[in-house]
């Protein structure tokens, strides 16, 4: 189809709400949005250059637009959701976690079972959740268990089986977990009391239930059945002690739903909690694969549909961390103080985790992912034209102005690459002048480099402030190399990042990967200067100590070094004790040699 005719169907589109969908010149389905205004939505797409490189290509893809209005815009969120579910085109986000989960079941039946399961049957049951593991199902059955005599057989109890004494009762109703309704032992109507208490229970409202255990303790313990009063008791501190585990600072917070996002250059990771009655009774986390770097406020909308319509959420208010458009009939509160703003920092909380853990999880499985997703990010963090695949760092060690050394670091896809170190012991300059000094390796470093024709790093990072950074391009513009090589300053206090020509420095989240990175290279830099710089003054000291003795090197000298711990100790060593560490002849030369120094 050409472009005229694209154009044509641009133009025929409503200005009413609705979703629109993108589709190849094969008829394969490419994308599906919403739109508030069909027109102007699409219309953006055609009429200029995008910021990210996916978006462009996508617009050069395209080849028919289809559109179905809907009456609002909530209508048009829901047909979205559902559309991109069902058609999986190449460019929308990803919802990754999309399997069933299990539900608790209040089976439909005279004397209910109450069982969890993945599947959902038809036939007039009651389903609650779904949970997010089975762990909180099991703990929550454990609960129902200990609170509440059920049945766990899948009996036919109608009346005229019961009657006509069809069953008998198990073990279950020995050790007393059932109350036997299969020979008539419980009534109808005391078993759904006991139903409808779980009921309460599972939608989150313990109230009820602690208030006819306490009337029932006290009863008994009034008639003197201090036993059965004990049980009661019990069955409420187990209570308790679940609602503990699930209630947020301030019971007044009454069905809310909760939602935050955390992301980075590759994904986002949204979480939810539900709040009812004053309690969690559901806090669950999903990751969203980024296809066209959507902003968070696109994937919180998106994610917040999901869920909702994914756990039948039908409360009427949603906490928030930004405004989101969820349609007329949902209040939206982004909480600045106080127990909502807590709630909410709590969910987020749980979104960071969950990224930490999946990232954990992809460095182990996917190593190259990994690597990629990091130089991404430090790409975007540090405004560089290429990822920083290839990172040099310079470091100046001297101590009062003694054995001046410099050191270069190296770290390949965010790796340190040892092998590839570089010390530099300083030749051209007189005295402790850490600016000059850095010009001469700077200039050292990659005159070598363009000699030999390597690969240039993709970013230099110089351990200093503005003066070093300075002094290093001073290097680099003699070699030509200015806007070849990203080049970069660290002042001390490490946040802060200077650019060349900027006197204003970068500041980074101190909690960034890429501040992170950027610290481990300049302590490795650090480091490594400092072990060549000590080496070097150890040998200096070695060498002012025992130059003088004919017929004995470095190496013999600093074994002796070693075994006495210091030049007096050898001093003192008698002929033996030296003769046993390197030999009878080199013994009697530094032997004879002290005593000849100590007679003049």
């Amino acid at each position: 189809m050409n472009p005229t005719t694209l154009a044509l169907q641009i133009q025929t589109l409503p200005d009413n709400p609705g979703v629109y969908q993108y589709y190849d010149k094969e008829g394969k389905i490419l994308y599906v949005g919403k739109a508030k205004n069909l027109k102007k939505r699409v219309s953006s797409y055609f009429n200029k250059i995008h910021d990210t490189a996916k978006t462009n290509v996508l617009v050069k893809k395209i080849v028919t637009i289809k559109h179905i209005v809907v009456p609002t815009e909530t209508d048009a969120l829901l047909l979205e959701n559902n559309l991109i579910k069902t058609l999986q085109p190449r460019y929308n986000v990803l919802l990754r976690d999309d399997k069933s989960y299990p539900w608790l079941c209040i089976k439909k039946e005279p004397f209910s079972r109450i069982f969890a399961t993945r599947r959902m049957v038809k036939d007039g049951s009651e389903y609650f959740g779904p949970y997010t593991s089975f762990k909180t199902v099991s703990t929550i059955l454990e609960l129902i268990k200990e609170l509440y005599p059920l049945r766990t057989c899948n009996y036919d109890l109608s009346k005229s089986n019961i009657e006509s004494g069809k069953f008998k009762v198990c073990l279950e109703y020995h050790i007393g977990n059932c109350m036997g309704p299969c020979e008539g032992h419980e009534s109808l109507e005391n078993y759904q009391k006991q139903v409808d208490a779980i009921r309460e229970i599972l939608k989150g409202n313990f109230k009820e239930s602690m208030k006819d255990f306490k009337r029932v303790m006290t009863s008994l313990a009034a008639d003197m059945h201090f036993e059965e009063a004990q049980k009661i008791k019990e069955k409420i501190e187990i209570l308790e002690n679940y609602q503990s585990r699930s209630t947020i600072v301030n019971p007044k917070i009454t069905n809310i739903d909760v939602f935050s996002i955390v992301s980075d250059e590759g994904a986002a990771y949204v979480n939810f909690l539900q709040i009812s009655h004053g309690s969690i009774i559901r806090s669950h986390t999903m990751e969203i694969k980024k296809k066209l770097d959507e902003t968070d406020e696109e994937l919180l909308e998106l994610a917040i549909i999901e869920l909702r319509e994914r756990f039948h959420l039908l409360s009427r208010e949603v906490i928030v961390p930004f405004h989101v458009d969820l349609g007329e009939n949902i209040k939206i509160t982004v909480p600045q103080l106080g127990d909502k703003k807590q709630i909410l920092d709590l969910s987020i909380r749980n979104a960071k985790f969950y990224r930490i853990e999946q990232l954990k999880q992809l460095q182990i499985v996917d190593p190259d992912r990994h690597t990629k997703r990091i130089m991404a990010q430090m790409q975007k963090d540090l405004r560089l034209p290429v990822e920083p695949r290839h990172i040099e760092c310079f470091d100046n060690s001297n101590i009062q102005g003694t054995n001046p050394v410099a050191a270069c670091v190296v770290f390949k896809d965010g790796k340190p690459s040892k092998k590839d170190y570089r010390h530099f012991n300083i030749k051209t300059v007189e005295g402790p002048d850490d600016f000059a000094s850095m010009t001469e390796v700077v200039y050292r470093r990659y005159k070598r480099w363009l000699d030999e024709n390597q690969p240039l790093p993709n970013l230099i990072i110089i351990d200093g402030g503005k003066g070093q950074l300075s002094s290093a391009l001073k290097s680099i513009d003699e070699l030509g190399l200015r806007g070849k090589i990203a080049i970069i300053g660290i002042a001390k206090r490490l946040e802060e990042l200077f650019y060349p020509g900027d006197s204003i420095p970068l500041y980074l989240d101190k909690k960034s990967e890429t501040l992170k990175i950027i610290q481990q290279l300049r302590n490795e830099a650090h480091r490594f200067g400092i072990t060549h710089h000590r080496d070097k003054r150890s040998k200096a000291a070695l060498n002012s100590s025992i130059e003088s003795i004919p017929g004995i090197g470095e190496k013999t000298m600093l074994t002796l070094i070693q075994h006495f711990k210091s030049v007096k100790r050898l001093k003192l060593a008698t002929e033996k004790e030296i003769s046993d560490v390197i030999g009878m002849s080199k013994a009697k030369k530094i032997t004879e040699f002290y005593k000849a120094a100590n007679e003049n």
